[in-house]
């Protein structure tokens, strides 16, 4: 959607949902939705996908590739923008492909566009040469919206001269980047934020803290504030505050309309390194101290953090949490200053700028592009 919005103020966007319709969902003013017949990975088989609907049947796999193409016939879009495909969604491949082929009928540009870069042990393209070839005979350009100055396409993707289709960083997709914050109160104790997100990870984190709450009591003056997430089960959730009520310098909230503001006032920040968060981190310029997603559960999201420790910018937590371990060295991470970073976070404006660009001129003759233009 934080795209969607930056190309709302250049193109009619019509946004394609193939999953759940999400009522009240916040659209950007002027985006028209599409909804398809609703498909789902299953728990069970993640590789297969089965109807949100049980009523359906699997001729809604045709119905959703003829709607697709009725949109293109009647819209004729300048530009189709595919997320993740062809390096994730492949089970798509059968209305996706008819979608590429019928747009460029009526000479649209093609952009596949990718949030990160692929981790080297799960590269799909060490084990599906063929993507190569959909890359470059459907796509015209392909949108990375990270910094190469934290990690490049050439890290997974090797060897890339093989791409014939456009390459370019956008930089971090990042909503309201010119958005203020307000100045910190100096004469404050110091704040630690504390959050897991949404609640739907392990809530390890969450319960050290409690602990660690105890030891830190008399150390520093110091208050903790730790926001849960609205998915945190309630037995957890109502536990942690029990555990607050004995503890002056602790408070426990499910959640906060504008977390990133509390965020920018923190002194230290403990939480996931996700994407969502890390983004935030860099963006709020926020200490932080981050414990990364298991590996064998999303290796593409140990890399950025892992990076980002390597440059003093964030500190990673290892998962062994112990409490009294682990209160030593929040106490270190409170007396250190990080690095600061120079990576692009316009990804928002980049992107919508690269699409017009691609719509608007013929295309450059220089088939791969790797720079990544911090001023647009």
């Amino acid at each position: 959607m934080t795209i969607i919005h930056g190309l709302a103020q250049e193109f009619e966007v019509y946004f394609v949902n193939g999953g759940n319709v999400i009522q009240d969902f916040y659209l950007p003013q002027g985006v028209q939705v599409v909804n398809l017949p609703a498909a789902k990975s299953g728990q069970q088989t993640p590789g297969k996908l089965s109807w949100v609907e049980d009523s359906l049947d699997i001729c809604l796999a045709v119905r959703r590739r003829q709607q697709l193409l009725e949109l293109c016939d009647r819209i004729r879009p300048s530009a189709v923008l595919l997320e993740l495909f062809p390096f994730n969604h492949q089970r798509f491949t059968n209305e996706l492909i008819p979608l590429l082929e019928r747009a460029r009928q009526y000479g649209a540009k093609t952009i596949c566009s990718w949030r990160d870069v692929i981790g080297p042990a799960i590269n799909p393209l060490h084990h599906h040469p063929q993507l190569w070839q959909l890359l470059n005979q459907y796509f015209d350009q392909l949108l990375i919206h990270s910094d190469p100055n934290l990690i490049s396409l050439d890290y997974s993707l090797v060897p890339i001269r093989n791409l014939t289709c456009q390459i370019n960083y956008t930089g971090f997709v990042v909503p309201n980047i010119d958005r203020g914050f307000a100045p910190k109160v100096s004469t404050a104790p110091p704040t630690i934020l504390v959050s897991i997100g949404d609640g739907r990870s392990d809530h390890t984190l969450l319960n050290c803290i409690a602990e660690v709450s105890q030891y830190l009591e008399d150390k520093i003056p110091h208050h903790i504030h730790m926001v849960t997430g609205i998915f945190t089960p309630m037995d957890v959730y109502e536990h942690l505050q029990t555990l607050a009520a004995d503890q002056p310098n602790l408070t426990v909230q499910r959640y906060h309309c504008d977390l990133l503001s509390v965020m920018a006032q923190a002194d230290l920040f403990i939480g996931m390194a996700n994407d969502n968060t890390l983004l935030d981190v860099l963006q709020t310029r926020v200490p932080a101290m981050l414990l990364p997603l298991p590996a064998d559960k999303n290796q593409t999201q140990r890399l950025c953090p892992q990076r980002l420790a390597e440059l003093e910018i964030i500190k990673i937590v290892e998962h062994d949490l112990e409490p009294i371990l682990f209160s030593f060295e929040i106490l270190e991470a409170l007396s250190r200053y990080p690095h600061q970073h120079v990576f692009c976070l316009r990804g928002v404006q980049v992107t919508a700028t690269r699409i017009k660009q691609l719509v608007t001129r013929e295309r450059d003759t220089t088939p791969v592009d790797h720079s990544l233009n911090s001023s647009l």
